[in-house]
Order: structure tokens, then C-alpha cells, then sequence
């Protein structure tokens, strides 16, 4: 297995620093220099400044010196200062880092057993009018955009019946729970039917293997069977999503953290993303693409856990 694993890190190695250089490329092809620095200096700002300020940012150099000098600071965490206002990046990942746990962390614990929980209860009542319709509306809701639901959560939640506030954040325990209400449960709708019906999927084919007939007929009830042989059986689909996910609890979630107000590292990507801010924008992909990478490892190896049969080679 070591040699795998190995193996598996050199090759995200290898896709970490072509997400750099693709990142590198597109954001230069469609950017100038210049554009950054009014940006960042504002449209009026002097064409003196605006070099001084390239000259500063190291933007005067050749192509090939600034995608040096580009690996050079992702390869040794030297992520620099922003290109927007100069303040360090690692400030920023410490100060954002904490908001978007506070809502990620939730929705991920709150997602898996209800969908699970769902998942179950559809497959048990299979080839059902519940069943049927549970489908049914899990197909609904995958085809309602997420910018739909986050709208609608924050008029009719929000503003209608004032449960919670429409946006904004405060990381105070008493109060924290209130800002990050709507959010999550808004993410639970919107993101509940496409979990269930993946999971109902693989329960309901796991259903049907000799197995599980085997232990119906030595007298097992449905719902033991359903506890005991299906969902312990269809483990490696459930580890592939879950374990994917977790990575990417420290990135945050673009769209929440943007429409709700939420300082976290996702919100901090969207800025980075409107004001040319390469510097930030480069750092955010990098963690992601880190992160991906190690979520892939996690999962193979979580293989080997959920199912003795798997063998790493």
C-alpha cells in the first residue's frame, strides 16, 4: 500500500502544478498587468504609480521569470500579500478559516445522516408509491437551482417571517447560531435531493445481491437488513462522497459565503476572483487543488477500511 500511496502523491503532484500553470496562463491571457494595478490603485491613479506599483508587485517581468517566481511562492507557502489592498495573505486565510468552518462544518455533519437517513427509508419502501415519490421529488429539487433556494430562503425566511437574519455573520457563541441558521438549512434543501437519490441508488442495488436474499431468507426482518447488510455493504460509494467532501470543509462554500455575508475563505475567493486579485486567487486554487489531491489519497485508503477485500497496488 505505502508504494501506492506513493505513487498516487507523485501523480497529484504533478496535477497540483498543472492547476497552477493552467491558472497561470488563463488568468494572464484575459488580464494585463496594468488592469490589476488600477484595480488596486483605482482608475484615476497616475500611469508613475500604476508601474511603481507592477515594479512592486513583480508583474514587469518576462512570462516565463513571473511563472518561475509563480511556483516558487505556492511550492514554499510563501503566498506573499494581496494584489488588492497589500495586506498579508495568511492573515486573510487565518481570519477566513474559522467562518467558513462554522458553516461547513454543520451542513457536512447535518447532510450525511439525513440523506442517509433518507436514502434508507426510500430504498426500504422500494418499487413503492413512496418510493416513487420520493424520486420524484428528489428530481425536483436537483432541478431548482441553488441560487434559487438561497433567495427564496432569505425572502420567505428571512424577510417574511424574520426567523433568522437575511445575511451577516458574528462569530460571538450566543449569537452565531442565528446567522448561520438560514444558510445551512437552506444548503440542506437544495443539496438534500441529488444525496438521497445517489444513496437510494446504491442501497437499492445493493438490495438486490444474493447476499442480502440470503439473509431475508434465514428469517432477517427488512429493516435489519436494511441496517445490517445494505448499508454496511454499500459503504465505498458513501466513503467516496463523504470523504471527498471533507477536504473542502476549509474552502468554504463560494456561493453561501458570498450571498449570506459570511467573511470565510469562500467569500474571500469571490473577491479575489472580481478584483483581479491574483495573488489571493492563485493561493485559494493552490489549497483547493492541495486539498483535492489529499481527499483522493484519503479515499483509496479509506477503501481499505470500509471493505478488507480491497488491496492498495
Amino acid at each position: 500500500m505505502l508504494a501506492y500511496v506513493i505513487r498516487r502523491t507523485a501523480y497529484g503532484i504533478v496535477t497540483v502544478l498543472g492547476v497552477l500553470l493552467l491558472l497561470f496562463v488563463l488568468f494572464f491571457f484575459v488580464t494585463a498587468p496594468e488592469d490589476i494595478a488600477r484595480r488596486a490603485l483605482g482608475e484615476k491613479a497616475p500611469p508613475e504609480a500604476i508601474t511603481q506599483w507592477i515594479a512592486n508587485h513583480g508583474y514587469d517581468r518576462s512570462p516565463p521569470a513571473m511563472l518561475v517566481e509563480h511556483y516558487r511562492r505556492m511550492l514554499t507557502l510563501d503566498f506573499g500579500r494581496s494584489d488588492a489592498d497589500d495586506v498579508p495573505i495568511t492573515k486573510r486565510l487565518r481570519e477566513g478559516v474559522g467562518p467558513s468552518l462554522a458553516l461547513t462544518v454543520p451542513l457536512f455533519l447535518l447532510a450525511i445522516p439525513v440523506s442517509l437517513s433518507l436514502a434508507l427509508l426510500v430504498a426500504f419502501f422500494r418499487e413503492t408509491y413512496i418510493d416513487r415519490a420520493g424520486v420524484v421529488l428528489c428530481v425536483l429539487a436537483m432541478s431548482i437551482s441553488m441560487l434559487l433556494y438561497i433567495i427564496g430562503g432569505q425572502y420567505l425566511i428571512g424577510k417574511v417571517l424574520r426567523w433568522f437574519p437575511i445575511s451577516g455573520f458574528d462569530g460571538s457563541p450566543g449569537v452565531i447560531a442565528r446567522f448561520l441558521a438560514l444558510p445551512v438549512l437552506v444548503w440542506l434543501m437544495g443539496g438534500i435531493g441529488s444525496e438521497v437519490r445517489f444513496y437510494r441508488t446504491v442501497f437499492v442495488e445493493e438490495a438486490g445481491r444474493d447476499h442480502v436474499r440470503t439473509a431475508r431468507a434465514k428469517g432477517c426482518g427488512e429493516g435489519r437488513v436494511m441496517r445490517r447488510h445494505v448499508l454496511r455493504n454499500a459503504l465505498i460509494p458513501v466513503v467516496t462522497s463523504v470523504v471527498l467532501e471533507i477536504p473542502f470543509l476549509f474552502t468554504g462554500s463560494l456561493l453561501l459565503e458570498s450571498f449570506f455575508g459570511i467573511p470565510g475563505l469562500g467569500s474571500l475567493t469571490v473577491d479575489a476572483i472580481n478584483g483581479n486579485d491574483f495573488a489571493t486567487l492563485r493561493t485559494m486554487v493552490f489549497i483547493g487543488a492541495l486539498l483535492f489531491t489529499v481527499g483522493q489519497i484519503a479515499t483509496d485508503v479509506a477503501y481499505t477500511l470500509v471493505d478488507p477485500r480491497v488491496r492498495l497496488e
